[in-house]
């Protein structure tokens, strides 16, 4: 991708541009001419016995109309960047505009994000307004994922339950928008054992939540969750500092069943959460964060 962005581009561009702009002011003044080819004004080409091809001048209100893009497109290339890395007489860009949007646009709120900076999520969660702002943050940062009532789908969290990888407090949350997470189980294949023993573990993970399972082979898998224990407790109960989830309950993330579990034990899974302090200002993840709370807090 490197060689797209050369010098070579921005030589290519500009005389590309400036050789169409005079090919357009060559074609103005060659349109312009009339050459007679033959005595009666005719180019002398007849078809079908009278059918004769005159050579006129273009119409006035065309050319008109043609002078009028040349000269508009001189101007541009003037004032605006059209020339490869040429600015333009205006120093006009597309990103220069929006920043300048962006800056007003957050002039004009920071009273208001202002006085919701100083609230905590339970008096966030309590204000209309700021919820509203929340919702609409959500939408549109955070629902691609979670989905628009943020209940999730496999493999993306529902954040409306009280279900929660690396803690479901509100600085957890706010950590969590603005870091991102990362959740990497590694296989553990070869730690559990045969393909018997990890069947016997799946069914013992089974178990602890109460899942429809074989419980001879829990019995069996027991022992073997021994490789388990150090991210996820000795009771499956989760761990929150690791983002290792909670076993023992009834929610499953990445799929429920035996060829599910199984799937985890031999394939590992590597889970990612994006960093949103590059894409939203501090105080926008505030409030952001105390609307997702509120989801599981209400």
């Amino acid at each position: 991708m490197s060689d797209f962005f050369s010098s070579g581009w921005h030589w290519f561009i500009a005389v590309l541009s400036v050789g169409g702009l005079a090919f357009c002011i060559w074609l103005l003044f060659a349109s312009a001419k009339t050459t007679d080819m033959s005595s009666d004004g005719t180019t002398g080409h007849v078809w079908d016995d009278d059918l004769r091809e005159m050579n006129n001048p273009l119409p006035r209100w065309w050319l008109g109309l043609f002078v009028i893009t040349v000269v508009f497109s001189a101007i541009y290339l003037f004032l605006y960047p059209g020339l490869g890395q040429v600015e333009g007489s205006l120093k006009w860009s597309s990103d220069g505009q929006y920043q300048d949007e962006m800056a007003k646009a957050q002039a004009k709120t920071a009273p208001l994000y202002q006085r919701l900076a100083a609230m905590d999520a339970p008096a966030l969660a309590a204000d209309a307004e700021a919820m509203g702002i929340g919702q609409r943050l959500f939408l549109n940062n955070c629902a691609q994922c979670h989905g628009s009532d943020a209940k999730g789908s496999k493999g993306f969290p529902n954040l409306s339950d009280n279900d929660w990888l690396w803690g479901g407090d509100f600085a957890a949350i706010k950590h969590s928008i603005t870091e991102g997470r990362v959740g990497q189980m590694p296989p553990m294949a070869a730690a559990v054992g045969s393909a018997e023993d990890q069947r016997n573990l799946a069914h013992y993970v089974l178990s602890l939540s109460g899942s429809a399972h074989d419980n001879l082979r829990a019995q069996l898998g027991k022992e073997k969750f021994a490789a388990c224990a150090a991210c996820h407790g000795a009771k499956g109960e989760g761990n929150t500092a690791l983002g290792a989830p909670n076993l023992s309950d009834k929610v499953w993330l990445h799929g429920w069943g035996e060829p599910a579990i199984l799937a985890m034990i031999q394939n590992g899974k590597h889970n990612e959460m994006p960093a949103q302090k590059n894409a939203l200002p501090p105080e926008q993840i505030h409030v952001l964060a105390a609307y997702v709370w509120s989801l599981s807090n209400r």
